[in-house]
């Protein structure tokens, strides 16, 4: 069996306005709170690892890069992850090439680098604190460093872009030392800055037609240039698929460490408070630091492991499901309605049902 870690590191210089994750103000004095509470967190799941082999070590955020090279080494030496992808969320402001020699040393063999954007208005509107030549330059010195997987972050749907950016970001970004691609399309989110602008934001964003199309290129363009669309939202060269997210798609179980990371595990899904001090204090103290937790019924986990499979372009092996007779009745509707198609035993989205994949999805969940 495999499992995967993701680290919860919420470090941030500034929070972008639309962000929704927890971030907290880059200190020392939290540094220290969040290095001694992940290293004792993981004490007490080390053993639920005995059995289980760790494919993947991810340190999302926040800005990871900001924790110091000196903690995540200390945090990978305590991990049984030999031959594990580990990979490590930065921002292009963050970077320099000494910096991402010390990570390399210290056990990162991926980064994650948020590029958004490679236009700089769309930089600026989206409050992000690096410019394009910046994030180019990150992409470079990472190459040069040594990171032999580096994968971006591209967003769409902001508003004010057009057809002929959105292009230009895309062929620019082709051109870098990379190897993978994930794609965003903006969404506003409650408790943003974004939010409380919506109503103004709204009138710029893309049209519902202009997406799709926005959609399209970025899959004509990237695939064009050697990259293969393995996910709805990814793209990687031949053999560098995200380990990582590959487990989310795939009904892979993850603990999470850190304020607000969410777990997968022995069919529970539970999530830590999002408070860094009340969930070191309960740390420490021996005390579970979650404050969520759901076991979805047997029926449920079937219909929503069926509908994160349907991410996956090669789709799902439906002899892989247990289905009830209400969940097989809504797959034929979508295939009448030409969402999805059966071929070989496998259920897959057609093109239009990868455009309309939150339709498919609440269907059959």
């Amino acid at each position: 069996m495999v499992a995967s870690l993701y680290t919860h590191i919420p470090l941030c210089t500034h929070k972008c306005s639309y962000c929704h994750f927890y971030v907290v103000p880059d200190k020392e004095s939290y540094r220290a709170l969040l290095s001694e509470g992940l290293k004792k967190e993981w004490e007490s799941y080390a053993s639920s690892f005995d059995q289980r082999k760790l494919s993947s070590v991810y340190f999302g955020g926040g800005t990871p890069s900001l924790f110091g090279p000196d903690r995540i080494r200390d945090l990978v030496t305590l991990l049984p992850c030999k031959d594990a992808e580990i990979t490590l969320e930065a921002n292009p402001e963050n970077l320099s090439r000494q910096l991402i020699e010390e990570y390399a040393s210290a056990g990162i063999n991926r980064l994650s680098i948020g590029v958004q954007s490679l236009d700089n208005q769309q930089l600026s509107l989206l409050t992000r604190t690096h410019s394009a030549n910046k994030a180019i330059d990150a992409v470079k010195d990472a190459y040069a460093a040594g990171i032999p997987n580096i994968s971006i972050d591209l967003m769409y749907d902001i508003p004010g872009q057009t057809l002929e950016s959105w292009c230009k970001t895309l062929k620019s970004a082709v051109q870098l030392p990379i190897k993978h691609i994930s794609l965003y399309n903006l969404t506003i989110e409650p408790h943003t800055v974004f939010f409380k602008h919506k109503k103004e934001l709204q009138k710029t964003l893309p049209s519902d037609e202009t997406s799709a199309q926005m959609y399209r290129m970025a899959v004509e363009i990237l695939t064009t240039h050697g990259f293969e669309q393995y996910e709805i939202s990814a793209f990687s060269k031949p053999g560098f698929h995200s380990v990582h997210n590959s487990g989310y798609w795939t009904d892979r179980e993850f603990i999470g460490l850190g304020p607000s990371a969410f777990s997968y595990w022995n069919g529970k899904r539970f999530r830590n408070i999002a408070r860094l001090h009340q969930w070191h204090n309960r740390v420490m103290s021996g005390l579970s630091a979650t404050d969520y937790s759901e076991s979805l019924s047997p029926g449920a986990l079937q219909r929503e492991k069926l509908a994160i499979r349907l991410r996956l372009m090669k789709g799902a092996e439906l002899d892989q499901f247990h289905l009830d007779e209400e969940t097989l009745q809504a797959i034929d509707r979508l295939k009448a309605s030409g969402l999805l198609l059966e071929k070989n035993g496998y259920l897959k989205p057609t093109e239009k049902g990868i455009l309309f994949y939150d339709t498919v999805a609440s269907e059959i969940i």
